[in-house]
């Protein structure tokens, strides 16, 4: 059963763009993090890049990066970098450029962690406590990276649902920090995969922290293809049960009956029952519940069906050979050659008038960069495509008359 200063305890504020980066702080000091992150220890801010584009609620935002770092550097912590990972479909080095990422991080002199490049080091790590599933998942052993030990973390999430967990947060963040690409086996059990991932953060770091943004919060199927809304709030909190149940009760859904919630708080490893968990900074009444509900997506529905429908047989055949990328294909191309350009684009071009909008296209050179391909040009490849085929077919059929006249001519 762990225990740690600010266990129970979350800070909530609300926010408006001309005050939103010393609300950051404000909501960090409310929290309490000079008592859970020593001050001599480095400080790895993991920060969330779900998508290598902009779009709103779906990647750390850089007022949440920017807040964290002045509120550490004018705290005197020791040193403050940034800590990223890659994804089979999303491009890290990308993302923290079109999130405008490096930007903030360029702007205070913070280094960049890029976890997967081959100078980082991963290593063996040994559990202390039973796992509930990674031993099964990875029976070769559980490697995680080795600047992780002895440094203070501080996951940088946002308010949003998500198609496996209902919600996503600060649990899940470390999901891509901890784990190495073959994360994805472990999505038929991610409840439990979280839940190890936090026991394995209480024990590397010597502080564990999180700060979570809701300027813009989404719902639907997230961690993308969401529909975002401006809900104006912060949260922070060293207990990552807690944001996480908050997070999860201001959505509108019940803490407690979300899996990787209830197990964590079940294992003593935070505070999972709203009723149980001090608020401060704001009184609950004042903020709305949300009403988000999760739904999926046709990849997602897909996917389910492999983790827990009637394709359960064949998950290690299609997840776990070289037949694997088939399912980074189809991911990229439902997201990047049809969600985004028909559907998420004009959602980013409404964000973009918001005041939220407006703050992050002023960050860096106030451009805004929507890489997703354009509706005209998927239908011109479409239309090629479709003339192709139609012509190989047409080819292909006048090749196999002719062979079948000739052979009819010799008997």
């Amino acid at each position: 059963m762990a225990d740690f200063p600010g266990k129970g305890k979350v800070a909530i504020i609300k926010t408006q763009p001309q005050t939103v980066v010393d609300d950051v702080r404000q909501v960090m000091r409310l929290a309490g993090y000079q008592d859970a992150l020593p001050k001599d220890k480095d400080t790895i801010l993991k920060i969330n890049i779900s998508w290598d584009t902009w779009y709103p609620a779906c990647s750390s935002t850089p007022w949440q990066i920017e807040g964290a770092i002045q509120e550490l550097q004018s705290a005197g912590y020791a040193r403050v970098v940034a800590g990223h990972n890659d994804t089979v479909v999303v491009d890290a080095r990308v993302g923290e450029e079109n999130n405008k990422h490096r930007y903030v991080t360029d702007k205070y002199g913070l280094e960049n962690w890029h976890l997967y490049e081959p100078q980082f080091e991963w290593v063996r790590y040994e559990p202390k406590e039973p796992f509930l599933v990674l031993d099964r998942v990875y029976p070769e052993g559980v490697y995680i990276p080795k600047d992780f030990y002895g440094r203070n973390i501080i996951q940088l999430p946002t308010v949003k649902t998500h198609v496996f967990t209902t919600i996503t947060g600060a649990m899940k963040n470390a999901f891509g920090g901890l784990l190495g690409r073959k994360r994805h086996w472990t999505h038929a059990v991610i409840h439990e995969t979280v839940v190890d991932l936090l026991q394995i953060q209480q024990d590397i770091h010597t502080g564990v922290f999180a700060i979570m943004d809701g300027t813009f919060a989404g719902d639907g199927p997230g961690p993308r293809a969401m529909h975002c809304h401006e809900k104006d709030i912060l949260l922070a909190s060293a207990d990552q049960v807690a944001i996480d149940a908050m997070s999860a009760y201001l959505q509108g859904f019940d803490p407690m009956k979300l899996d990787f919630i209830r197990l964590a708080h079940e294992r003593g490893l935070g505070v999972g029952d709203p009723d149980e968990i001090e608020v401060v900074g704001i009184d609950l009444k004042d903020i709305p519940r949300f009403g988000f509900i999760q739904t999926d997506t046709f990849a997602s529905i897909g996917q389910k069906m492999i983790y827990h429908g009637w394709l359960k047989g064949f998950e290690g055949l299609l997840l776990r050979t070289p037949l694997v990328p088939w399912s980074y294909f189809a991911s990229n191309v439902y997201h990047n050659y049809y969600w985004y350009p028909f559907v998420g684009r004009k959602r980013v071009e409404e964000a973009l008038k918001t005041k939220w909008g407006r703050l992050f296209a002023d960050y860096g050179n106030g451009e805004v960069v929507m890489p997703g391909v354009d509706p005209q040009d998927v239908q011109k490849l479409a239309l090629t495509g479709a003339v192709a085929a139609g012509g190989a077919l047409f080819l292909g059929g006048r090749l196999l008359n002719s062979l079948l006249g000739g052979k009819k001519k010799q008997a």
